[in-house]
């Protein structure tokens, strides 16, 4: 007899073409029969998911759900809308056309650490108040409250994970501002970039959610070992061929951050840094990951 065969269980993913779905969806097909939807030319089912409940016509084992607006700062009161319509109405529709096709077993959701509202601390774990304040973090609170009830409601397993800084080739946001910065050569350390910071290597976000899938939760995941802004940026550096990332003094940056304040009072547009960002740049940040790891949803 021939080598039997098992189909493999079927997977709906949103975001599948943003930064971080392009990294782990060649992964998650190695183990699923994946779908992947949303606004794209290149998804299987083009929908735009802030726009209206997307026509879905047959069930799935497992959604993934990886789509969201992030890695912009709203300048008016429509665009911190977008935030909602995109993270909070889009997963709403979502699981309005889940409903009329027939629930998932699993649910994994893609949210982030800004739920928590922090900027600076240590060790920060799952427990902590989830106090955002930005409409990215408001509207990824919002998402999440709605997905515990409704998998609560329907018997789906649900699994929420909260990554930090995600580090890959085409980073956007911070990271990708940082890259452009080295290869111009106009980024540098501040103190020597000491601060230290939690990531997650976009790649390892793949076998977390084949990991978790099953087991359902909530969990900040990171590695487990916390780095530094300054390794962080030699490793973008070494990336695109720079030898070194030069760095300035703290006072000096004090100074610099200063004039980017008042710069940004009178022509109200965001200068290279202001005390927002040196805060940023200076202070730890860290997330435990210490229950994920309990759990052998990350590696230790």
């Amino acid at each position: 007899m021939g080598a039997e065969y098992t189909a493999k269980e079927t997977m709906l993913m949103t975001g599948a073409s943003g930064f971080v779905g392009s990294h782990i969806l060649p992964l998650l097909r190695n183990s699923y029969a994946v779908t992947t939807l949303g606004r794209s030319a290149g998804c299987d089912i083009i929908a735009d998911l802030s726009a209206g409940v997307p026509a879905i016509h047959r069930p799935f084992d497992v959604v993934l759900h990886a789509c969201g607006k992030a890695h912009m700062v709203p300048h008016t009161p429509a665009e911190q809308q977008q935030f909602f319509d995109v993270n909070h109405t889009g997963t709403v529709n979502l699981c309005k056309a889940l409903e009329r096709i027939g629930v998932p077993r699993a649910m994994v959701y893609v949210s982030s650490v800004s739920v928590y509202g922090c900027d600076e601390g240590e060790g920060i774990d799952e427990t902590h108040a989830l106090n955002g304040t930005t409409a990215y973090a408001q509207s990824k609170i919002l998402a999440e409250q709605y997905l515990l009830g409704w998998c609560r409601e329907h018997g789906v397993t649900l699994s929420i994970l909260r990554p930090p800084l995600m580090l890959g080739d085409g980073a956007p946001g911070n990271l990708g501002a940082m890259e452009r910065g080295i290869r111009c050569n106009r980024f540098a350390l501040i103190g020597g970039g000491k601060a230290r910071k939690s990531v997650l290597r976009v790649e390892h976000l793949a076998p977390i959610v084949l990991r978790v899938v099953a087991r359902g939760g909530i969990y900040n995941v990171c590695e487990p070992h916390h780095t530094t802004f300054g390794a962080i940026a030699r490793e973008v550096a070494q990336r695109v061929g720079h030898r070194r990332v030069p760095s300035v003094p703290v006072w000096a940056a004090r100074v610099l951050a200063l004039c980017g304040d008042a710069a940004l009072k009178l022509t109200g547009r965001a200068m290279p840094i202001d005390s927002t960002r040196l805060r940023k740049m200076t202070c730890n940040l860290t997330f435990s990951s210490a229950k994920a790891c309990r759990d052998g949803v990350i590696d230790r």
